[in-house]
């Protein structure tokens, strides 16, 4: 097993060039798609590697209820540093555990107050509230989800803009960009290497529903200035006015930098492509991130594989 047990833990940095490349350079579609492939594959193979590490260092305390055999020398043998490195996974593995646990504990409980806070409306699938605090969001839910909206930024938008942002919300429930979030929010618990690939996508989701919404709209100025009004009336709102929102859920002004997504809804619509060319500097940094993510798997299959075989010939029958 050797050195390859480490690498799916240091890989993640492979992506880092397109994570920034791929936000100014590919749809926001392909990105999105893109690195939140990267970001999982990766998290899923960091995480098995913590586990094959964990293994050897559980053996090695004293009444722990393993087979004796897995303790033997020929089995630490396989691991580099197995006194270090397998001690130091157990903590390791449960702190990611335990963090992602909350992380999904945190979105449901998120998701659940805000649909218990409209639960007594009339089931529709735009939903206005009488606030004084500008703010909007999609709501995903079964079998459709809801925008909401209050009459406080309602207020500060003329029909044209207000159009643009009931097309940007129901794009984000149309995408499910709830779960490209939720993915690389997960990812960047199990491996903090892989928070620039959360930011990317965070910013990337917004463009892409941005982007969506102009060709809703047939405008991309009125999304533009949409966004940019938002964004105004959110910042001069008092603190205390309203409800705080469900951060996990709203974004239509304040998730992803506000003058960039204004800025790229001011130029030229994006060209989608599938994949970039290698020819291109992004293309030059997806490519490497594809290999990163392709060593990752294979290093912790191969791992897998080799601690399998290991542990089975060292238990005994």
């Amino acid at each position: 097993m050797g050195v390859f047990v480490f690498l799916p833990l240091v890989l993640p940095l492979t992506a880092w060039p397109v994570a920034r490349l791929a936000e100014l350079h590919l749809h926001p579609r392909t990105a999105t798609r893109l690195l939140t492939a990267f970001a999982t594959v990766m998290a899923v193979c960091s995480t098995l590697c913590l586990a094959l590490l964990m293994a050897v260092g559980t053996a090695q305390l004293p009444g722990n209820p393993l087979p004796d055999g897995w303790s033997d020398p020929e089995v630490r043998a396989a691991v580099p540093y197995d006194e270090i490195a397998g001690k130091a996974a157990i903590p390791a593995l449960v702190a990611v555990l335990a963090v992602c646990a909350r992380t999904l504990w945190r979105h449901h409980r998120i998701a659940r107050r805000a649909r218990r806070a409209l639960a007594g409306l009339p089931a529709s699938s735009v939903v206005v509230l009488p606030e004084e605090k500008p703010y909007a969001y999609a709501l995903p839910g079964r079998p459709r989800g809801r925008v909401v909206v209050t009459t406080a930024l309602l207020r500060g938008l003329i029909p044209p803009e207000r159009r643009a942002l009931f097309a940007h919300e129901r794009a984000h429930l149309t995408a499910r960009h709830h779960r490209y979030l939720l993915a690389v929010r997960l990812a960047a618990r199990a491996n903090p290497f892989l928070r620039p690939l959360r930011t990317a996508v965070t910013y990337t989701t917004e463009r892409w529903a941005d982007e969506d919404a102009a060709r809703s709209v047939g405008s991309r100025r009125v999304v533009a200035r949409a966004i940019g009004k938002a964004a105004l009336l959110s910042g001069a709102a008092p603190a205390s006015a309203g409800i705080s929102g469900f951060p996990a859920f709203s974004g239509f002004a304040s998730a992803g930098p506000v003058p960039r997504r204004v800025a790229a809804l001011l130029g030229p619509a994006p060209v989608a492509r599938s994949w970039p060319s290698v020819f291109t500097s992004v293309g030059l940094a997806a490519w490497g991130a594809a290999v990163g993510t392709l060593v990752s798997a294979m290093s912790s299959a191969n791992s897998a594989v080799t601690m399998f075989l290991i542990l089975h010939a060292a238990t005994p029958l």
